[in-house]
């Protein structure tokens, strides 16, 4: 029993260790703009907290100062940063000659796949 559960789990394991495929360019398109996504949802989360923040501030200082307590100036903070719309403008990919996936610019003196004329001819 034991046996077969070990061997059960090393089959499983194995085929959990795969290799998956590189993604497509369009796959790797939307994960970068889901991320761009994902930090500018971070930074409108920021500036809705900041707001809270100063509101409840605001309305502490005012409600000491109307019960008679002494209360400290607030510190100084920065302002509120509004991150604004979400805006995505995609990298632009090079095109294939830029990126280097072309032949060489050198004139080739021979074919690629032929020998040199003194290895053709066999030595006797």
């Amino acid at each position: 029993m034991k046996t077969a559960l070990a061997l059960l789990l090393a089959v499983f394991s194995t085929a959990a260790m795969a290799k998956l495929p590189p993604p497509s360019p369009e796959a790797q398109a939307k994960a970068a703009e889901a991320a761009a996504r994902t930090a500018w949802t971070g930074k409108v989360d920021g500036y809705k907290l900041c707001q809270a923040q100063n509101k409840t501030a605001a309305a502490y200082f005012a409600s000491a100062r109307a019960a008679g307590k002494s209360v400290h100036e607030p510190a100084s903070t920065p302002p509120c940063a509004d991150p604004g719309p979400f805006v995505y403008t995609p990298p632009e990919a090079k095109p294939l000659e830029a990126a280097g996936a072309h032949s060489p610019s050198e004139t080739a003196k021979a074919p690629h796949n032929t020998a040199a004329p003194d290895a053709a001819t066999p030595k006797q």
